[in-house]
């Protein structure tokens, strides 16, 4: 348009018809047309200095950028995560994390998505974690870093001006003249100069390379984002399993004693004659098989232990000493469950993936700008004595102006392959930017999916439990009337254990995926403040 309009005041009608042809095509066509138009009239026998120079004038004020502008993916154009919509979970009645939840269709997430469970200890450990955790410190100081290379790049904007100062001693050869009018052999020169270049970006070299160094500075904020989404997720979870390992020990180490307690009486039996060696042997390998179990669970939630240590930035012999069960911890009811639409919007692997869609457009221009002339103005000015306090006296001064363009004519290639190769760049890029949408769906749905499977589960364990218990009560009252011996009641206090032990694991699956639902989702982390102070890229359109 800035073009048109300079052709349009520079009073040539047909300069004005062909720059406003120009101006409609893709890419840079128009510097070309240009180009082409300056060659004709540089031959014809038309008066053609004004127009020349407005048109030359015009084209270096406005420039062009070549390559592809960027413009962000549409969003997936489908109506849910499921085949089938999911309204309200299974519930199980009088059982810690047994309510009903409910998925609320477009609903937003917020940014302290952890306080739902209700545990200060789970909030103060995860406020810790922000805080200290190194993995997050090191994406935070990956972002500064990208912006900062960002801001540096910004200056290929602005000339660069420069100061310099050099001083000589030097002797002539007697057969040569002297170079000091003064006739003298041995001399000192003293030069102060300022030193100005400028590259004018005719076709957008610096900024393409700009847009692609920001685009890469938000892919790495939503990186940075992305490990803040994580690192929440991974305190809830290893807080969740610390709580359901513990429950389970107790229950085994509670079912190793009933185990034990039940081979003391049958080797008091087999001393007296009422069972035989069989039974004892088979009730010697049930101890052992329950006592087998109780290691690898007491691994477990010792590496637990040293994995909330390093999640919060501190060594394992330093681990939080907050411990959590699953009875202190409320199961958030009302999900929210953001619109498809939203999804891409807000998940930050997704973000991070078009980011660097943007960043492989912008290298197609910057490839493509590569193949194309560059100008370099210079400047200097400075002064030349021979003695140092007449360095700024009249008649030491010296100046020079100059201009250069330079244009690649052979290269062997090497530019008309980089330009494809950036090309291939960017459908890579795409294709994975569509990769990491389907991965966010899948989450979704898969999360969803648990979800509904995990209230259904801790249903069933729940009613199994109720079974062994009314079980076991049934045993402990025939045993006490002389109706049952002590080895159905041990069995029946063993089946029931192992039922809590089930229980316990469905519980901690419904609010381990719940947690899991929030990081599919995206976390909330634009209601976060220190998240939302890196603005979107200037150059995303």
């Amino acid at each position: 348009m800035r073009l048109t309009r300079c052709a349009r005041e520079s009073g040539d009608p047909f300069m004005f018809q062909q720059l406003t042809a120009a101006a409609r095509a893709p890419t840079c066509s128009a510097a070309n047309d240009v180009a082409q138009e300056r060659t004709r009239l540089a031959v014809a026998p038309r008066p053609r200095s004004p127009i020349v120079l407005a048109t030359v004038t015009c084209l270096l004020m406005a420039g062009c950028t070549v390559g592809p502008d960027f413009r962000r993916p549409p969003a997936p154009d489908v109506a849910g995560y499921a085949a089938r919509p999911l309204a309200t979970t299974a519930s199980a009645p009088a059982v810690a994390g047994g309510d009903a939840q409910r998925f609320v269709e477009g609903g937003d997430l917020p940014g302290d998505w952890w306080t739902l469970f209700h545990s200060r200890p789970l909030n103060a450990l995860i406020e810790q974690s922000l805080a200290n955790n190194p993995d997050l410190k090191a994406a935070q100081a990956a972002l500064s870093q990208a912006r900062e290379n960002a801001l540096a790049q910004r200056g290929s904007y602005y000339p660069s001006v420069s100061a310099s100062f050099a001083a000589q001693r030097q002797k002539t050869p007697g057969p040569i003249s002297p170079t000091p009018n003064s006739g003298a052999y041995v001399y000192s020169v003293f030069t102060p100069q300022v030193s100005i270049a400028y590259a004018p970006d005719l076709f957008g070299l610096n900024r393409r390379t700009v847009e692609s160094v920001e685009a890469q500075a938000q892919a790495v904020r939503f990186q940075m984002i992305a490990t803040h989404v994580t690192l929440s997720t991974n305190v809830v979870a290893a807080a969740v399993q610390e709580a359901s390992l513990q429950a389970q020990i107790d229950a085994t180490r509670r079912m190793v004693d009933i185990n034990a307690k039940m081979l003391e009486i049958l080797r008091y039996q087999l001393a007296k004659g009422y069972v035989g060696r069989l039974d004892v042997a088979a009730q010697e390998s049930q101890l052992a098989q329950v006592s087998a179990t109780l290691p690898p669970l007491q691994k477990q939630l010792a590496q637990q232990h040293d994995l909330l240590a390093v999640l919060v930035g501190r060594f394992p012999s330093q681990a939080p000493t907050e411990k959590f069960t699953l009875d202190s911890l409320a199961l958030p009811l009302d999900l929210p469950l953001s619109l498809p639409s939203a999804l891409v919007a807000q998940r930050p692997d997704v973000l991070q993936a078009e980011a660097n869609l943007h960043a492989a457009s912008a290298q197609v221009g910057v490839a493509t700008a590569n193949r194309l002339p560059n100008i370099q103005l210079t400047s200097d000015a400075g002064s030349t004595a021979l003695a140092i306090g007449q360095v700024f006296k009249a008649g030491t001064g010296f100046w020079d102006l100059g201009a250069a363009i330079t244009a690649p004519i052979f290269q062997g290639g090497t530019l008309l392959h980089q330009e494809r190769a950036a090309k291939a760049a960017y459908e890579m890029a795409a294709q994975q930017y569509r990769s990491t949408v389907l991965t966010a769906f899948q989450n979704v749905a898969d999360t969803l999916v648990a979800l509904a499977q995990d209230a259904e589960g801790l249903k069933s364990a729940a009613a199994a439990a109720e079974a062994a218990k009314v079980t076991l009560d049934l045993s402990q009252r025939q045993w006490k009337a002389g109706y049952a011996s002590y080895l159905s009641v041990s069995t029946a206090e063993q089946a029931d254990l192992q039922a809590q032990i089930n229980l316990v694991q469905a519980q901690a699956n419904r609010y381990a995926d719940t947690a899991a639902l929030f990081q599919a989702l995206g976390g909330g982390w634009w209601h976060r403040d220190e998240l939302m102070q890196a603005d979107s890229n200037p150059t995303q359109k």
